[in-house]
């Protein structure tokens, strides 16, 4: 066998069906296409799926698969500028330690949410001591040239109803 005596399998080709070249051909006239309407036009096909403008199938079904959003980390953020309002407004005491559990206690939110995140925002004068799953570098800062500590907690506690503690193996 050579590469020149090589050919297709009979049936294997067709000729192009050349449309529209007069009733002998046997696609003269309408080519084809059938009689009037949208599909019979010259850019008359609609796009797959398309169902005339009623709502399609696949926006009828429900959304499913992977959603980084299902996996966000949402903290209760609390401000320093806050904190020391409320000490000064006789809600939290200084000599306290602060928690979720206690910010939730004063009604400054109602869902521990991933635990509480202090921010840097605002001026604090008064010694904190405050339990927390993260905070800012300011904060950090603020609070312990404030005389004040800050204990962040380790990633197994901070989500308590959402993530298990990681097993060693």
């Amino acid at each position: 066998m050579k590469l020149n005596q090589l050919s297709d399998n009979i049936g294997a080709t067709h000729y192009k069906t050349r449309k529209g070249r007069g009733i002998g051909s046997g696609k003269g006239k309408t080519s084809g296409r059938g009689v009037k309407g949208q599909r019979a036009r010259k850019s008359g096909n609609v796009r797959a799926g398309f169902e005339g403008g009623q709502n399609p199938l696949y926006r009828r079904l429900p959304m499913r698969g992977f959603n980084n959003a299902n996996f966000r980390t949402e903290y209760c953020v609390v401000n320093l500028g806050t904190l020391q309002k409320l000490i000064d407004e006789g809600k939290l005491e200084a000599g306290k330690a602060i928690t979720i559990e206690s910010i939730i206690g004063i009604g400054l939110t109602k869902k521990p949410l991933s635990g509480l995140k202090v921010l840097g925002t605002g001026e604090v004068k008064a010694k904190l001591t405050i339990t927390a799953a993260a905070a800012s570098a300011s904060a950090m800062e603020k609070i312990k040239k404030a005389g004040g500590t800050l204990t962040l907690l380790p990633k197994a506690e901070k989500v308590e109803g959402k993530l298990q503690p990681k097993k060693s193996k």
